[in-house]
């Protein structure tokens, strides 16, 4: 799973897990691997398995977060920031931001005739918006952007390279030197922002510290970035790939929610989180110890063929995906994980991604793959291709 021939094409090592290693033990990550679907659920859904690996995992580059927290803490601060990813609030707020970010990136290659719809769009896209939602300094973006790139690294240090754990740490300091004294200085001047939300948030008379904001903030930076930037990136590179589908989304943009599931499902930004049981758990026939860390794999989850009619297709007219609960926390397919710590982002995300689409396909109305260009995918821990170069009749 650390070898380069794992990184050029994960898939294919799945489906051998599947079927003959459904649980084994990774001595390099010190970890138990779970790859099939009713497996994976269930280390998302029983309560035996919690997110305690978090200190180790998280904590590190974050500060302690939401996700690391249990019980009524969880719920307590999960109720305290869930109102501003979902309803009025993301739609009157925050939706407008959403489109100004998507229209300005588009503006910036439209007239030109082809782009890397990675690097000048899905990956600064994200962290635009994040800027934007918490009312920090647009000119402090290239900030945002830097920061954003080493603790997905940090998270994704799978090998544990010293220098990416030292930029990491790095990047913590750095962070938290920036964002408390902007906490601080907003608990005093309020604004129409999420950052002003979080200050203010008060439930049962509990509210959120300065640090809690900021480790928040944080944990949105990588988990906000990261998974809109390659499900973006993902979703464009499979629509390209499979022109008929292209033109039907382009048809009826309804269709969109469907082709953004259908991407989760088979290339899903996140390919594994990590869990630790509280006590012994029997499952996939072996047994896990309590305390040890189980690395649950999405992406062969999402791709088990006892769930999944010819998983291994791009298919945005399955039937066996439902499309209307795919951003919710009835989701069947795995890619916001499940139960208790289901991404509280998902809504966000899923307005992202139809703003983007749209904004692209009207900007863009005979968009293709540049001559000769085939998308290739990246990375281990999280996914997505490394560059997506398209051409298209200059505005």
């Amino acid at each position: 799973m650390l070898s380069p021939e794992f990184a050029a094409d994960p898939y294919s090592a799945y489906a051998v897990f599947r079927e003959q290693a459904p649980l084994f033990y990774h001595e390099a990550m010190q970890s138990y691997v779970v790859s099939r679907y009713t497996d994976v659920e269930r280390v998302f859904k029983d309560s035996a398995f919690t997110t305690a690996n978090y200190d180790w995992q998280l904590e590190p580059v974050h500060g302690k977060t939401i996700v690391q927290l249990s019980g009524r803490e969880h719920s307590v601060r999960r109720a305290l920031v869930a109102p501003a990813f979902r309803g009025s609030e993301l739609q009157e707020k925050f939706l407008p931001i959403i489109e100004r970010n998507s229209a300005d990136l588009i503006d910036g290659f439209r007239s030109t005739g082809s782009a890397d719809l990675v690097a000048q769009f899905a990956t600064r896209f994200p962290v635009g918006v994040i800027v934007d939602m918490l009312g920090l300094d647009k000119a402090d973006q290239p900030k945002f952007q830097k920061w954003y790139t080493s603790i997905i690294a940090f998270l994704g240090n799978l090998s544990g390279d010293e220098q990416v754990t030292a930029s990491g740490l790095q990047t913590k300091a750095e962070f938290a030197e920036y964002m408390l004294p902007v906490v601080q200085a907003r608990r005093s001047a309020l604004g129409d922002d999420l950052l002003s939300t979080l200050v203010t948030a008060e439930i049962d008379g509990e509210t959120m510290s300065d640090e809690d904001v900021k480790s928040f903030c944080s944990l949105l930076l990588a988990a906000g970035g990261e998974t809109t930037d390659k499900a973006v990136a993902s979703m464009f590179a499979l629509l390209l790939q499979h022109p008929e589908q292209l033109a039907a989304v382009r048809e009826d943009r309804g269709l969109i929610s469907a082709a953004f599931a259908e991407t989760l499902r088979l290339r899903p930004p996140v390919h594994m989180i990590m869990r630790e049981p509280a006590e012994e758990v029997e499952i996939a026939g072996g047994v896990i110890p309590a305390g040890k860390t189980v690395t649950a794999l999405i992406g062969s989850a999402n791709r088990d063929p006892e769930r999944y009619k010819d998983p291994d297709s791009f298919n945005i007219f399955r039937d066996d995906l439902n499309t209307t609960s795919a951003f919710s926390a009835a989701a069947d397919h795995l890619a916001f994980a499940l139960g208790r710590h289901f991404c509280v982002g998902a809504l966000l995300a899923k307005t992202e991604i139809e703003v983007a689409t749209n904004q692209l396909l009207d900007a863009l109305p005979d968009l293709k793959l540049a001559d000769g260009f085939v998308p290739v995918e990246k990375g281990v821990f999280t996914r997505g291709p490394a560059s997506l170069q398209v051409e298209f009749t200059p505005a």
